[in-house]
């Protein structure tokens, strides 16, 4: 869920860091930090969440009857 209150803390969407590049975030309370890192002072911010994209479709179980009326 995106707006869940007890999402796992992780510096990639803590509202106290910024993004430097794909394997590091600054923040405020503790400098260069891994996006996976976490501390006490997590807020959560769910505009820097990427949620997980949709598995893709499999229509292959079916036939082309199934698809008739």
């Amino acid at each position: 869920m995106l707006f869940d209150r007890h999402i796992e803390p992780r510096c990639a969407y803590c509202r106290r860091g910024e993004l430097l590049d794909e394997e590091h975030i600054i923040c405020v309370k503790k400098g260069v930090v891994s996006p996976a890192g976490a501390c006490r002072a997590f807020r959560y911010d769910p505009l820097k969440r990427v949620p997980p994209k949709p598995a893709a479709a499999s229509f292959e179980k079916f036939r082309d009857e199934d698809f008739s009326l």
